[in-house]
């Protein structure tokens, strides 16, 4: 009886199982993976606009709107916060409407 040599197949076997979790499972885990940090990038962002609304309210409480979103947007830069403009004005509109709501 002949002895068979199983490597090549084996091998062949395991470089298919490496194309496809390349291809398929680890582009997959890594969109959660940014998902989840986006989410807690999105609520450590939540959290400074509050602070910032609240401190230019406090601050500049009969002034223009536009003051105030100047004061927040320079102090999310100031702490390093990397933002999109857009995203940070919707934020920053959520935040008055719940503190005028609160009033």
């Amino acid at each position: 009886m002949k002895n068979i040599d199983l490597t090549p197949l084996i091998e062949a076997f395991i470089a298919l199982i490496s194309a496809v979790f390349t291809l398929f499972v680890l582009p997959e885990l890594t969109r959660l993976l940014k998902r989840k940090l986006s989410a807690e990038q999105m609520s450590s962002l939540r959290e400074w606009v509050k602070i910032a609304v609240a401190a230019a309210e406090q601050l500049y409480g009969s002034k223009t709107g536009q003051q105030k979103k100047e004061y927040v947007v320079s102090f999310l830069l100031s702490k390093g916060i990397v933002f999109d403009v857009d995203e940070v004005t919707a934020l920053i509109e959520s935040e008055v409407y719940k503190l005028t709501a609160e009033k």
